[in-house]
């Protein structure tokens, strides 16, 4: 390349330069034009949605069904973290919506952002949609609602949500087996990202679950943050009626179950019998070394992920301890333990 450039003439070099920098802001046009008509498809679908569940909602106005209740406006607020197995569990809603008559709303953001810009929190919350049609619903997403919502999320191991995302961004997963995933093609194994010092495989990556507890303060993106840390373990024991983990999902829907039955009647059956218990299997994924996860382990980022994580649990175990019991390998919901001894006035 060298002896071509000297070869040629200063004009010739010139013009070669300008046909280049043209070449690059025409695809940098064609990239924005792109991702300005993905937009508007996103928009597009979404309006078409909606116009969906409006025509739906008009119909059910005309069936004889028994009527709920005017002040029955419950929502539940469940912000998934990727990867914790909540396909699987929002696709049990997805099943008992109809049958126990509630909405659910799936709130899809550009290129999966997790932080929603201020205006486009303001735009959902004053939609039509919101107001008029959806309640009670289940509101899968992450942001704040009129009123005071009821929070439910789940969280998993640090480290193996991470491999699981890894693999899936490069295999993706039983679910959606034709779909192209960002990274497809690159056959590098986790094992090898994380020896060769990879960025898909830094302990950045593993700052996720916090975040998502945090808030939308500046600071619970700050990986490493104990600000961040103590602010996610107060709005899980304040704001959440239960936080679950994936290795234990079973659990969290029978409590569910107990708990909301207005929403979750018929949840653990579905679980156990229907096809939802795995439902997303993500493809070509493999367990990570001793050696990976020590050195994984090393980082200050993990030590706080999993110190968040390890608080999740224990809150869970001690939920669950006073909920349900084991009986001949089976979990059963605990009876009503309390009763009303007196009531006054008369």
């Amino acid at each position: 390349m060298g002896l071509l450039r000297i070869m040629m003439p200063p004009k010739i070099q010139l013009l070669a330069v300008l046909a280049f920098g043209v070449a690059m802001l025409f695809i940098e046009n064609q990239i924005q034009n792109l991702e300005e008509s993905r937009a508007k498809l996103e928009r597009a679908i979404a309006r078409h949605e909606v116009a969906e569940v409006e025509q739906r909602h008009s119909e059910d106005t005309g069936r004889e069904l028994s009527p709920l209740s005017e002040k029955d406006d419950t929502v539940i607020i469940y912000n998934r973290v990727p990867k914790t197995a909540s396909t699987s569990f929002t696709n049990i809603a997805y099943d008992l919506c109809g049958k126990n008559r509630f909405h659910v709303l799936h709130i899809n953001t550009t290129k999966n952002n997790p932080v929603m810009s201020l205006q486009d929190q303001c735009q959902f919350i004053v939609s039509r949609i919101f107001e008029k049609i959806c309640r009670p619903f289940f509101f899968l997403s992450r942001y704040g609602v009129k009123g005071k919502p009821m929070y439910i999320n789940v969280v998993r191991d640090p480290i193996e949500r991470l491999v699981s995302y890894y693999y899936f961004l490069r295999f993706g997963d039983d679910y959606r087996p034709g779909l192209r995933r960002r990274k497809q093609g690159d056959k590098k194994t986790f094992d090898e990202c994380v020896s060769s010092g990879g960025s898909d495989c830094a302990p950045e990556k593993l700052w996720l679950q916090i975040p998502f507890f945090c808030g939308h303060h500046s600071e619970c993106w700050n990986a490493g943050s104990r600000w961040a840390l103590e602010q996610a373990k107060y709005n899980l024991v304040n704001e959440y009626l239960l936080v679950g983990v994936t290795e234990e999902l079973e659990d969290f829907i029978m409590i569910l179950e107990a708990a909301l039955p207005r929403f979750f009647k018929g949840a653990t059956e579905l679980y156990k019998t229907g096809k939802k218990s795995h439902l997303r299997k993500t493809t070509e994924k493999k367990p990570p070394t001793k050696e990976t996860i020590a050195k994984l382990q090393q980082s200050d980022i993990w030590k706080i992920e999993n110190e968040f994580y390890e608080f999740a649990l224990e809150q869970f175990q001690f939920v669950r301890a006073h909920a349900v019991r084991e009986k001949d390998g089976e979990l059963y919901v605990l009876a009503q333990s309390f009763f009303y001894e007196k009531i006054y006035p008369k």
